[in-house]
């Protein structure tokens, strides 16, 4: 395969490439700073970088329909306990990406430390499934209860017509690629509040629920254990639904290039995030249980909708903006961050050269947010989003469990690698064979949709042969992709 040599950027009109395409410079030497090229600034403070990883982690699912765990485990007991270990597992993961940032300043995430570790052919699988079906769809689904949850309050006695849904989240998707485009600070500081609404959200429910407590209001913790015993098939899903409540914690290292002395804030950043998360959910959980039964919070639609209703009467109504709040920050969070990656890997070769872009005065990467504007907008209208979600979640852990691997390969490969922060073996040893487990299960428990997930990133395979090794394109073909 033939990559193209480094050359000086260039401007075109209002944007400026920027960097040249080709493998990741060694990480044991600087790259020089090339005179006159505009880059992605420094603007991710450690509280910015907080607020990205609690305000992406956090959406609707705590607040809407926590009863996957509880349907897969059969009792309250184990409920919390998969709860408390989906969050000790999640800070497993998290410190090896704090590994991984802290010793490979490139952002990218996922993508740049499966081409550091692994090569070009599955960091470009894991890019085009991003891309094509996993960041639409994921954005769609998000930005729909959005939609539902902020017209809540106007349609009370009746249903929410579907059409009505659709359109406020186009325009919530829309907002949020606007301000990702215009001001990486604004964006920021917009993150920064709504993690604020989200944490005191959590607390509305947290309070009421200690101060349930106190009152001796126990009886659903008797025999905590007691119930439908949790199948050796169950338990997987139930971790699933876990670590989806959770996903989030790698976003920051998909802006390592732009944090602020990232030695000491992406370990800070991920660390101090993950705490509040985790004994945030734990306790929320805990609430819900001191005025709500098992079966009952089985059958509910909205979880916080139905303890708030409860305990707060005429209060309860605050509750859907906060979720929608909830939805949004995740919205943005996602986005800012995911666009990072298609940007790096069209830096590198592997995306249309014209998302490696940035706006010379706004200094932000406006292509590669723009290009997930239609592909979302065909997912809300036209997609079967929960089926692709579900088609492509092991996805997800198959490749973070390959980045986590890779950590490993990396001290054996590159033991001169310099690393600030380093985690003791076992950690990353312990998640990335946590996450292949889950992955062989959901190939056992769920073929037919596992499988069909399969088939879809398999589809990776020919098209990085098709658009990247391919020497003999076309010119209206080379001219298609930028080249």
């Amino acid at each position: 395969m033939v990559r193209k040599a480094a050359v000086t950027t260039f401007s075109n009109g209002s944007y400026l490439q920027g960097q040249a395409n080709g493998r990741l410079p060694s990480m044991d030497s600087e790259q020089p700073t090339q005179e006159g090229k505009v880059v992605l600034k420094k603007k991710v403070t450690l509280l910015r970088g907080i607020s990205i990883i609690i305000g992406t982690i956090i959406g609707a699912g705590i607040f809407i329909s926590p009863k996957g765990i509880l349907k897969n485990t059969g009792s309250v007991g184990m409920s919390l306990t998969v709860w408390t270990a989906c969050g000790i597992l999640s800070l497993f993961g998290a410190l090896c990406y704090a590994e991984l940032g802290t010793c490979i300043k490139k952002s990218g995430g996922h993508y740049t430390y499966i081409l550091e570790a692994f090569g070009p052919l599955p960091a470009f699988v894991r890019v085009w499934v991003e891309l094509l079906i996993i960041r639409p769809a994921a954005t769609a689904v998000i930005s729909l209860a959005f939609g539902r949850y902020i017209l809540e309050p106007f349609f009370m006695q009746c249903e929410i017509p579907e059409l009505a849904i659709k359109l406020i989240t186009a325009v919530g998707i829309t907002l949020v690629m606007v301000l990702n485009s215009t001001s990486v600070s604004w964006s920021a500081r917009i993150q920064i509040f709504l993690t604020f609404c989200k944490l005191v959200a959590i607390l509305i429910i947290i309070v009421p629920g200690v101060i349930q407590l106190i009152k001796g209001e126990t009886q659903h913790f008797k025999n905590a254990f007691a119930g439908n015993d949790a199948s050796v098939m169950g338990l997987p899903l139930a971790f699933y639904s876990g670590m989806y409540a959770y996903s989030g914690w790698f976003y920051l290292n998909f802006v390592t290039e732009e944090v602020e002395n990232p030695e000491k804030n992406i370990p800070l950043a991920i660390c101090i995030s993950m705490i509040i998360v985790t004994v945030g959910y734990v306790l929320t959980n805990v609430a819900y249980f001191t005025t709500i039964s098992a079966g009952e919070l089985l059958l509910s639609k909205a979880v916080a909708v139905t303890f708030a209703e409860r305990l707060m009467g005429n209060f309860s109504l605050a509750v859907p903006v906060f979720v929608a709040l909830s939805c949004f920050g995740s919205m943005n969070g996602g986005i800012f961050a995911v666009s990072r990656m298609f940007f790096v890997a069209s830096r590198e070769g592997h995306l249309p050269e014209i998302l490696s872009m940035i706006h010379v005065r706004k200094h932000t990467p406006l292509p590669a947010v723009i290009v997930l504007h239609p592909l979302t907008m065909i997912m809300l209208f036209n997609g079967d989003l929960y089926s692709l979600l579900n088609f492509l979640s092991f996805a997800r852990w198959l490749f973070i469990g390959l980045v986590v691997a890779g950590l490993i390969y990396l001290r054996y490969k590159r033991p001169d690698m310099p690393r600030p922060f380093k985690v003791p073996l076992f950690i990353p040893a312990l998640f990335s064979f946590t996450c292949l487990f889950m992955v062989a299960l959901s190939l056992y428990s769920d073929p037919v949709n596992t499988g069909i997930g399969f088939a879809i990133t398999l589809t990776g395979v020919p098209a990085y042969y098709l658009f990247i090794v391919w020497d003999k394109k076309p010119k209206w073909f080379r001219k298609l992709l930028g080249k």
